[in-house]
């Protein structure tokens, strides 16, 4: 499992992300880091690219492992950065090769996660635009919104629509997570476009559980 430590940075008072550094990995809940400090989750269907947002993100292009075959991420990675901040990795899902078994115990895992871990501030649920929301997106929005939990949906690879296409896909997308409050946004790993307002996002949200 990987961990994503942030420390502030000390000019603006947001986090500098840069500084993540894989700490672990975990099978179990068990096997995580005590439940101290903050952390944000990254979910999202396997090949909606969400090991290369996490890359993007912290400016390190081998940080997250990334792969051209779906469902490589089976574990919970860990990245640490300081101040008792980490940044979670979590299995991609929807991968029809995973056995029964594991897709069972997963479904088990983040469930649980979802509602008993106490430092976990924010998920950022990644998706492909072109497939918009699963019925597997779904259950997780479904799961945050039981476990009170701030989501932001990541409209992955934009860059595959026009600009007209992709802000229709955005609006549908909005008002259709309005009802679980999620916020929506477009996003571009090829064009590295989107990483201020997910950065700004995740600095609310770390905040707001330091402050709580």
């Amino acid at each position: 499992m990987a961990v994503l430590i942030v420390a502030p940075h000390p000019m603006n008072g947001s986090y500098n992300y840069r500084q993540a550094e894989f700490l672990t990995s975990a099978h179990t809940l068990a096997q995580l880091p005590v439940d101290k400090g903050r952390e944000i989750a990254f979910a999202g269907r396997s090949n909606s690219g969400k090991s290369s947002v996490l890359n993007i993100l912290t400016d390190h292009k081998g940080l997250a492992r990334t792969s051209k075959t779906p469902g490589r991420t089976q574990t919970m990675n860990i990245y640490v950065v300081g101040d008792g901040v980490r940044l979670l990795d979590l299995p991609g899902y929807g991968f029809a090769r995973v056995s029964q078994k594991l897709r069972e115990h997963w479904a088990h895992t983040l469930n649980r996660y979802f509602m008993t871990r106490l430092s976990l501030a924010g998920l950022v649920l990644i998706t492909d635009i072109r497939r918009e929301l699963t019925g597997l997106d779904r259950v997780m929005l479904e799961w945050c919104e039981a476990a009170g939990l701030p989501v932001h949906v990541l409209l992955n690879k934009a860059d595959k629509l026009s600009h007209g296409a992709a802000s229709r896909v955005l609006n549908r997308i909005e008002r259709e997570s309005r009802s679980c409050g999620a916020s929506v946004q477009l996003f571009s790993v090829l064009k590295k476009s989107g990483v201020e307002e997910l950065s700004s996002w995740m600095d609310h949200c770390l905040r707001v559980q330091n402050s709580s």
